[in-house]
């Protein structure tokens, strides 16, 4: 089921709305400050502990609840995770709770004072439809998972989160090239009057950054839902295979969406 909170009235009044984006607007530039002042002279830890600090606070700013699941089978050595995505807010959620890389598309990059934000923070950029750059950004990724976690959004596109697409298997081939296991992440966003998958957060379409998060702010009441899965238990001819792993991933997340958003 799904739900539509512009039917329901119960919408953000204007006047706080007005509030909120003074503070979004507010905390984007402590975020500036915080990564031409303090980035340049930090330690991995402190930069995480910095990441996290904000992105949670702009989910409060956004009135959306976090919400994790099986976190515990996350290892401590790095690895390749693999999530579907919904919205410019799944970034957000993720480094809420776990600061970790990520490999976008390149329009990312132009946005305005985000794009950069996304490049201070090491996040490799990918241009949609090109093997060969593609190909460039495994080598790229592959170096970093030697040390750091990389998310990775293989339908490379972002969807309203009823269904999963078909993911394209080209950045898998990163965890095999470095030995890595692959982790798959589900992320549903769901509405807290109704318990049902929402479409506000759904980041689609032509849809503008700015028109998202207007969205949003007028339907405060979230949940952002993020359940993690282990990788597969296979033979180590299907680990090194990048579709298998592709597949496999893919499946995970197609089912328990099937499942959850049926409730």
């Amino acid at each position: 089921m799904v739900t539509n909170e512009a039917s329901t009235g119960r919408q953000t009044p204007l006047l706080i709305r007005f509030g909120l984006w003074m503070a979004i607007w507010l905390h984007v530039l402590s975020g500036v400050a915080i990564l031409l002042v303090v980035f340049p002279f930090a330690s991995t830890e402190t930069k995480r502990f910095h990441i996290q600090k904000w992105s949670a606070h702009l989910l409060k700013i956004f009135g959306i609840e976090l919400v994790i699941k099986n976190q515990q089978i996350l290892p401590k050595q790095s690895y390749l995770l693999s999530s579907n995505h919904i919205s410019w807010m799944d970034i957000h959620a993720i480094n809420s709770y776990k600061p970790i890389r990520f490999v976008a598309k390149s329009e990312v990059e132009k946005w305005p004072i985000f794009g950069w934000m996304a490049k201070q923070l090491g996040t490799v950029f990918i241009k949609r439809d090109s093997s060969r750059h593609a190909h460039i950004v495994v080598g790229e990724m592959s170096k970093v998972l030697k040390s750091e976690s990389v998310c990775i959004f293989p339908e490379g596109t972002s969807t309203n989160g009823e269904t999963v697409r078909p993911f394209k298997p080209n950045l898998f081939e990163s965890a095999v090239i470095s030995g890595v296991p692959v982790y798959t992440l589900a992320i549903r966003y769901v509405s807290k009057t109704t318990g049902h998958r929402s479409d506000v957060p759904a980041f689609v379409g032509d849809m503008g950054l700015l028109e998202s998060m207007a969205n949003i702010l007028k339907n405060r009441k979230l949940i952002a839902e993020l359940s993690f899965f282990p990788p597969s238990v296979s033979t180590p001819e299907e680990l090194a295979d990048r579709k298998y792993l592709a597949l496999y991933s893919h499946e995970e997340i197609s089912s328990y969406l099937k499942s959850s958003n049926s409730l």
